[in-house]
């Protein structure tokens, strides 16, 4: 199902949220995307949002899917955790200290890209 967009469009979205300074849902991007909310289409997302990351490191940028995540608590869901360098961190996937790493991931996909790159 990851076919049904191209990963250079969901990049678009992904740089679009950073520029902003912003995360997003996964039912956001999907419904940008033109889905509504799926497991089945998320989980095809989550495929995708590899992919982007692992370009992204080819090219030398921060990985962006860190910027995805659920709306009930801002964080990414647990396929991105198990799927990523953490860079040490070792505590949980939930809660202040897990949104407190989280914001500082994102933080430098927001620096990244600012506008005055």
């Amino acid at each position: 199902m990851s076919d049904l967009w191209d990963a250079a469009d969901v990049r678009a979205h992904l740089v679009g949220a950073a520029q902003a300074g912003q995360s997003v849902t996964y039912s956001e991007i999907l419904n940008n995307l033109g889905y509504a909310f799926s497991r089945p289409k998320m989980r095809a997302l989550c495929a995708t949002l590899g992919d982007v990351d692992a370009e992204a490191r080819g090219r030398g940028e921060p990985e962006m899917a860190v910027l995805v995540v659920r709306a009930s608590d801002g964080l990414p869901g647990q396929g991105w955790w198990v799927s990523t360098d953490l860079r040490g961190y070792k505590g949980p996937w939930e809660g202040p200290r897990a949104q407190k790493f989280i914001a500082g991931l994102q933080q430098e996909v927001f620096d990244y890209w600012s506008a005055d790159r």
